[in-house]
């Protein structure tokens, strides 16, 4: 382990992003440092790592022509994707054969503007007997959680339920929103917020942004959070993008840094993450060190996924994949980039199952080339 650190930190060269990072052009991060978090060292010793170094291979566009596209539902039997829209704030299933569209329809209450909108979407632990679609989206007064009945029988544009807010009073802002919700293992309700750009409140264990959240699928505290009656899972991060768990149940996080470090953690429950105290890797033991870190840049991170053995993460900035193979909680190897500039931002990251994935761009951010254009999404084989 000691070797593997010592060459891994010849690796950093600088590095951080945001989703509207330091200054409101900004979303980036390069080349990672690592630390252990979840795991003991006799049980990273025991797992196997895959290889130093990767490959990428694109299958096929899937579908074009999407409107800032953000979360990405894949349907339990991945015939379709949900798709939200960020700024329409609509909610599209495209067939993942043929790549047609069909919208479900418009959520109402969102209110896009700058990084906020409808962000992530995720299903129903029991989507098979309720049909619940959950999202994450920015309303006039906050960021929250609603969750609609999709009923696949009825017209087009009308197949969206009424919106029911399980959570509400995240902090909104023009920048830093968050957004990325998911469910666990546990089946509990995971969302990653950010600080809306107002520091302090990542350090504020009262207050609900720049934080990881844990609650049931009705809005609850989850059973066994770090913190009493609290939906705070872990505290002091920035913006929050990217949630995804390994085999082992070990959740992974990527986080915009401001003007130095992008990150990517291994989530401990009660951990502080140092936002704004620490960005990147720090020397006060108080705070949780990043699995690696990046240059803005190179990253800018939003979205990830775990297969064949390493977290997959999307650059927006960087319009890069990153590959970052794992030990455990600790990077194996350095961090790989794929695709760098071929599709522009990279927004989201789904495991499609297996060795596959599907990725989306993120063109028509406002941020992209061109900047009202067509994003599309990918299928990928990974290794």
């Amino acid at each position: 382990m000691p070797a593997l650190l010592a060459v891994t930190a010849l690796l950093l060269t600088a590095g951080c992003s945001s989703d509207g990072g330091g200054s409101p052009g900004d979303e980036g991060s390069t080349p990672p440092s690592s630390t252990t978090s979840g795991s003991s060292p006799s049980e990273q010793a025991a797992e196997q790592a895959p290889p130093a170094k990767g490959s990428v291979k694109v299958l096929r566009t899937v579908t074009t022509g999407l409107n800032t596209p953000w979360g990405i539902a894949p349907l339990p039997d991945d015939s379709a994707l949900l798709v939200a829209s960020r700024d329409q704030g609509t909610i599209t299933k495209v067939d993942v054969k043929t790549g047609k569209k069909t919208e479900l329809g418009k959520v109402s209450g969102v209110s896009a503007a700058g990084e906020g909108g409808l962000l992530g979407l995720a299903l129903s632990p029991d989507y098979a007997s309720d049909h619940m679609v959950y999202a994450y989206f920015t309303s006039a007064s906050d960021n929250r959680i609603v969750r609609m009945l999709y009923d696949a029988k009825k017209p087009a544009g009308e197949q969206l339920g009424a919106p029911d807010t399980i959570f509400k009073g995240i902090p909104k802002g023009y920048i830093h929103n968050g957004g990325r919700i998911a469910f666990g293992p546990d089946k509990m309700l995971y969302a990653g917020t950010g600080e809306s750009g107002d520091r302090g409140l990542a350090q504020d264990k009262k207050s609900l942004g720049g934080k990881i959240l844990r609650m049931t699928p009705e809005g609850e505290p989850a059973p066994g959070n770090p913190f009493p009656d609290s939906p705070v899972y872990t505290y002091g991060h920035r913006n929050v993008q990217g949630l995804a768990w390994d085999p082992e149940q070990r959740l992974f996080a990527s986080e915009f840094g401001q003007d130095t470090w992008d990150e990517l953690n291994a989530i401990k429950p009660g951990d502080n993450y140092g936002w704004p105290d620490a960005e990147g890797k720090s020397s006060d033991a108080k705070y949780h060190n990043p699995i690696a870190q990046w240059h803005t840049d190179d990253a800018s991170p939003s979205g990830i996924a775990y297969a064949e053995g390493s977290i997959w993460m999307a650059g927006l900035k960087g319009q890069r994949l990153w590959r970052i193979p794992l030990k455990g909680t600790v990077a194996s190897a350095a961090p790989q980039a794929f695709l760098e500039g071929k599709y522009g931002r990279l927004r989201t990251v789904v495991s499609a199952g297996g060795d596959k994935l599907w990725v989306t761009t993120s063109n028509t951010d406002g941020r992209g080339t061109p900047k009202s254009g067509d994003d599309r999404i990918l299928e990928l084989e990974v290794r």
